[in-house]
């Protein structure tokens, strides 16, 4: 398996603008359904591919071809009901594989933290430190969601539950889970067929594939 690639993001690039308009939406319609979700899964489809196979979704969903005035590049997302990480959300990442119909991915998770200066009282062991983190009067909560695309790009917003005015965003906003989130878009052998999966259409649900090495634990952390 090769490693995924990664495209610097540039203010006139169309697939960067739209993955980042893309994720921007998905926090709204995130945030609208209020704190502690679970984490939720994505799969990113080009508007344009989406209605060229299913012509009748562009008023159902209000979305319009690059061809009928739409942005170049728009994406739509599709939830993937069935994804239950649990509390381990790398190694559920981690056995995903994706159709060829789905042009990217992106998953939306909250996340704890202790100010600056705070972490170093936390224990060693990673259970005990999550908890006192969660118990902590001063812990901070942080609602992320990460894209990524099969041509490189990635992109990742945040809101802080306590600033829920502002919106943070960059490139490298969580590295380690946009890279695994990159790996679930690669093939096996990408100079070889493609391998069997479940159906070809993006609002079918991700099968299941090899793991691909995960980031450290500090990395998911906003």
């Amino acid at each position: 398996m090769t490693e995924p690639s990664h495209v610097p993001a540039e203010d006139d690039d169309p697939a960067g603008t739209g993955l980042l308009a893309c994720l921007v939406e998905l926090e709204r319609h995130v945030g609208e359904l209020g704190p502690d979700q679970p984490p939720r899964l994505f799969a990113l489809v080009r508007n344009d591919d989406l209605l060229a196979a299913e012509p009748g979704l562009a008023q159902q969903l209000g979305i319009r071809s690059s061809a009928d005035g739409g942005p170049v590049e728009a994406l739509t997302a599709v939830e993937q009901d069935t994804f239950t990480p649990g509390t381990d959300l790398i190694g559920a990442l981690s056995g995903i594989e994706w159709p060829d119909s789905v042009h990217g991915c992106a998953v939306a998770c909250e996340r704890s933290f202790l100010p600056a200066g705070l972490e170093h009282d936390l224990p060693d062991d990673p259970e005990q430190a999550a908890a006192a983190v969660h118990e902590h009067p001063q812990r901070q909560d942080v609602r992320v969601v990460v894209g990524v695309l099969r041509s490189g790009h990635r992109h990742g917003v945040a809101r802080l539950v306590q600033h829920p005015e502002e919106l943070l965003g960059g490139v490298d906003l969580v590295p380690g889970l946009a890279q695994v989130l990159a790996y679930t878009l690669l093939t096996d052998d990408p100079g070889g067929p493609e391998p069997e999966r479940p159906g070809q259409h993006p609002s079918e649900q991700a099968s299941r594939a090899p793991h691909p090495p995960a980031p450290a634990q500090e990395d998911l952390r906003a």
